[in-house]
């Protein structure tokens, strides 16, 4: 398995329900710093050593995050890469350690997802090993149907 993580809610939301159907398993987990995407972590401009230290301090508090949700005997690894996030999950996959991927998604529909693009997205579509992708549950009057 292999089960990214970035923060949001719906990553969250991913990590839950891996916990909940593999909680014995392996988990690895990937951050992957989107170097096009500078406006996170810091007013440091783009491309400094500044903002890469920053943004792998981030990754480790995000996987320290994770390992509080996942159950305490979970064999966590934890994995860091520089890339596109859709592009670099699928690579990973590829490698041939991974048999599944888990993600969260937005649950956007029609034009919020084209304008926006989706990492899920582009994962289940390219990616050569299964793909479970975990919505966060959303109230009714959000406009996102649940999975």
């Amino acid at each position: 398995m292999l089960l990214p993580v970035d923060g949001s809610p719906q990553s969250v939301e991913a990590l839950r329900f891996a916990a909940s159907e593999w909680g014995d398993a392996r988990i690895p987990l990937l951050h992957v710093i989107d170097p096009v995407n500078g406006s996170r972590a810091s007013a440091v401009p783009m491309g400094s050593e500044e903002w890469y230290d920053a943004s792998r301090e981030r990754a480790k508090e995000l996987f320290a995050d994770a390992r509080e949700i996942l159950p305490p005997d979970a064999t966590v690894e934890t994995r860091t890469e520089v890339g596109r996030p859709a592009a670099t999950i699928i690579d990973v996959a590829s490698e041939g350690e991974v048999d599944h991927v888990v993600l969260g998604s937005h649950g956007r529909e029609g034009i919020p997802r084209i304008v926006l693009g989706s990492v899920a997205e582009a994962v289940v579509r390219r990616s050569p090993v299964p793909v479970t992708i975990a919505r966060k549950e959303m109230d009714a009057g959000d406009g996102v149907s649940s999975a």
